[in-house]
């Protein structure tokens, strides 16, 4: 097989599948504690979360766009469902379904508005959702009045408990919306069209589709996930706060690219982003239990995005020249 074609295979699935595995043998040898049962327990319930908002986010960088504002937006849509949860008015039976209710909305409102002020004036993504990040933090210290909201139902804290055979069923719904996600992508006339704007924008538009229902769909898409993101947080740590969500966007962003999706959009896969969230999570909690501080491993997430980003340019210039 040609060198060239080797390299790109060694950036995309294939490679980062390598490299998860890798580190997985690593950290097994050096690390006695990492290879134990609860300890992959552990990974499997901290990737879930980052799991999910990347699936939407996938979504969004598909189409050459990126959605910064997904930190901010879960934390309103765990106020939200916090509140509707706790309501003492409501039957507990109503309640928890409300709350869902409550978070899923949040999240796609906040995501129909993105791509529609994108769409409407034609203001790129970065810029919209970097004040949706400053818009939706302040609407939710301001419903919040800045409290934390916990003393969650019974009920609902025992689910987010549960587990089959070790496996935390947090994860189980994070792998099946993927597999939802990747067969949108893959088999659905909506997922090609996604791939087909994210390469060529004009020639879709030329071709008599409606390109802007397909770019606000994504981010509505994005903003849905952010809201099962939100209430996937609730069940794991069991309260909402105004201040979650810090950083959120940016392990969202590093899993994508890490798992093969072009930041200039068109190419990339979900399965590839469930891979660069293992490879993230795994990592974090490899390098914790060797004793790395918080600190210290935040600098590790900022080096691994900026790799990702300089990967995606390599990534583009040999698909270029296979192509």
């Amino acid at each position: 097989m040609d060198t060239k074609k080797i390299a790109y295979l060694m950036l995309n699935e294939a490679g980062i599948g390598v490299v998860l595995v890798f580190l997985c043998l690593v950290f097994s040898v050096f690390v006695p504690k990492f290879a134990t049962m609860n300890n992959i327990s552990n990974i499997f319930t901290q990737i879930s979360i980052n799991t999910v908002i990347a699936v939407g986010m996938t979504f969004v960088i598909l189409l050459g766009g990126i959605d910064l504002s997904v930190g901010s937006v879960l934390a309103l849509c765990t106020i939200l469902a916090g509140l509707t949860i706790t309501k003492e008015t409501l039957p507990l039976g109503a309640a928890i379904p409300l709350a869902v209710l409550a978070s899923m909305a949040a999240g796609m409102a906040c995501g129909l508005f993105n791509g529609w002020v994108c769409e409407r004036w034609k203001i790129h993504s970065f810029v919209v959702t970097l004040g949706m990040l400053n818009m939706a933090r302040g609407a939710v210290l301001q419903v919040s009045n800045s409290r934390t909201i916990y003393s969650f139902p019974k009920e609902f804290n025992a689910f987010g408990t549960l587990s089959y055979y070790g496996i935390p069923l947090i994860f189980i719904i994070a792998v099946l919306l993927v597999l939802i996600g990747h067969f949108i992508l893959k088999k659905t006339v909506f997922g090609r069209m996604i791939y087909a704007i994210g390469n060529n924008e004009e020639a879709v538009r030329l071709s008599g589709h409606n390109t802007k229902i397909y770019k606000v769909t994504a981010f509505v898409i994005c903003g849905a996930t952010v809201g099962l993101a939100a209430i996937l947080y609730m069940l794991r740590l069991n309260i909402a706060s105004p201040i979650l969500g810090n950083g959120f966007e940016l392990s969202a962003i590093a899993a994508v690219v890490i798992g093969g999706t072009s930041m200039s959009g068109g190419k990339g896969s979900l399965i590839g982003t469930l891979i660069g969230a293992a490879i993230i999570g795994v990592l974090n909690n490899g390098l914790l239990l060797m004793g790395m501080s918080d600190f210290a491993r935040q600098i590790v997430t900022g080096a691994i995005i900026v790799a990702a980003v300089i990967i995606d340019t390599y990534r583009a210039r040999l698909s270029k020249m296979l192509s």
